[in-house]
């Protein structure tokens, strides 16, 4: 799918293009607004099986700190024989979690109500750049370990403890006035760990879906992959997503502008809410680029390209009836016509004619980004394997990684002097 770059468009000479991307002002409040224990209580009902733990003060300085230090992982020894092994091998490093024991224990017990395995995340982040970090590639967490390992690695997870009012202003009061000024505190952010029960999610059915002046505008697929049989349900999936935002989140979110994401799973009977996500730069608008977003006007009418065809799509809900038309000009002439005569038949009913549907955006064969595999999804996020070894060994491990690194690079410099020397 074609789509407009930002970046491109701003940085252009002409005079018709903004100067920056025209959001509106971001606000503390819409940031934790936005944030999964805020909102998690509203829709409870609406969201896979989680439990909000309340992060204490102890526990985030441990998040915040350098170094990767986990609490030791108890192994009972298998021959008796042998318990002098386990008992004198050395200096026992510091227990970490002695400072924060109560979330530990939080996390083993919810690892077995859950059934043995979890997904974390903080309160707007979850560490999918960390994977790489975990035995299965993923975010599965069977021990606490396993979670501490991820949220440690995680530059998401940074960016949730150091900067989530990041390019926020402070919010206002009716006349306008900023209710804390720039010298002002930040927000103090009541931080939670996210713990989900694990569920094997097909990627193909989850959508990003924007909503502006409680509208819903548009919709994109999440996972930049080509998947063929999306687009013969691509109204039934858009009425379930329109359905479900009308009834839940309309009327119900805090906030008039807002990202949603949702799983529809087979039989796709139900809607599920992922995740709340601000109305900001920060958040990526996958198929769509933001300038594009921000100066779409509301849903009147929506053209999408399926096998070469240009459609318009709308939808009436006094009937439940799909309405299609060829061209714009037809659209708007039918339109036009049938406007009038319900006026003069029966001009209270003006308002049961639903507006058009927003678009839905889905990868085709031929889009570029439906054959984007050069590069690992959060592959700029990551180090060397080594480095992640040498961190996990304690710091002789960390001091013998050093010393060979310094080693490999002044033999590298040796090796490029005698090139040089060789050429000349």
């Amino acid at each position: 799918m074609p789509s407009i770059d930002p970046e491109t468009l701003v940085e252009s000479s002409s005079n018709d293009l903004p100067d920056r991307l025209p959001f509106p002002p971001t606000t503390y409040s819409h940031i934790l607004h936005c944030s999964y224990h805020d909102w998690h209580p509203r829709y409870r009902t609406l969201v896979p099986k989680s439990r909000c733990i309340p992060l204490t003060t102890a526990f985030v300085k441990y998040l915040r700190a350098d170094g990767i230090v986990l609490p030791p992982e108890a192994a009972p020894p298998t021959d008796d024989d042998n318990l002098d092994t386990f008992s004198d091998s050395g200096e026992e490093e510091a227990d970490p979690s002695t400072e924060w024991a109560g979330i530990h224990t939080q996390i083993k017990n919810t690892i077995a109500e859950f059934g043995g395995i979890v997904t974390p995340k903080l309160n707007w982040s979850a560490p999918k750049d960390a994977t790489f970090m975990a035995a299965t590639n993923d975010t599965q967490c069977r021990t606490p370990n396993d979670i501490y390992l991820l949220l440690k690695s995680s530059d998401f997870i940074t960016h949730d403890l150091d900067h989530p009012f990041d390019d926020c202003v402070p919010d206002t009061t009716n006349d306008d006035t900023p209710t804390s000024t720039v010298d002002s505190p930040l927000p103090e952010v009541p931080y939670h760990l996210v713990l989900r029960k694990y569920v094997n999610f097909n990627p193909s059915l989850e959508f990003r879906c924007f909503v502006r002046n409680r509208v819903l505008l548009c919709m994109s697929q999440r996972d930049q992959n080509h998947f063929d049989f999306l687009f013969p349900m691509r109204d039934m999936l858009r009425s379930r997503i329109q359905s479900f935002f009308d009834e839940k989140l309309k009327d119900s979110f805090p906030e008039p502008n807002f990202v949603f994401d949702v799983y529809i799973p087979a039989p796709h009977q139900r809607v599920w809410l992922i995740d709340v996500n601000p109305w900001a730069q920060r958040t990526d608008p996958l198929l769509f680029s933001w300038l594009e977003i921000l100066n779409m006007k509301d849903p009147i009418g929506v053209q999408e390209e399926d096998d070469g065809a240009e459609e318009f799509v709308r939808i009436s809900f006094r009937d439940g009836s799909i309405i299609t038309s060829g061209t714009a000009e037809e659209l708007d002439d039918g339109d036009s016509s049938s406007a009038s005569e319900e006026e003069n038949d029966d001009p209270e009913k003006d308002d049961e004619q639903a507006p058009f549907l927003p678009e839905f955006r889905l990868i085709k064969k031929d889009d570029p980004e439906a054959y984007a595999f050069s590069s690992t999804q959060y592959s700029a996020h990551k180090v060397p394997k080594e480095l992640v070894d040498a961190s996990l060994a304690g710091p002789g491990g960390m001091s013998e990684f050093m010393g060979k690194w310094h080693e490999i690079l002044k033999q590298q410099e040796q090796e490029d002097q005698a090139a040089g020397s060789d050429s000349d």
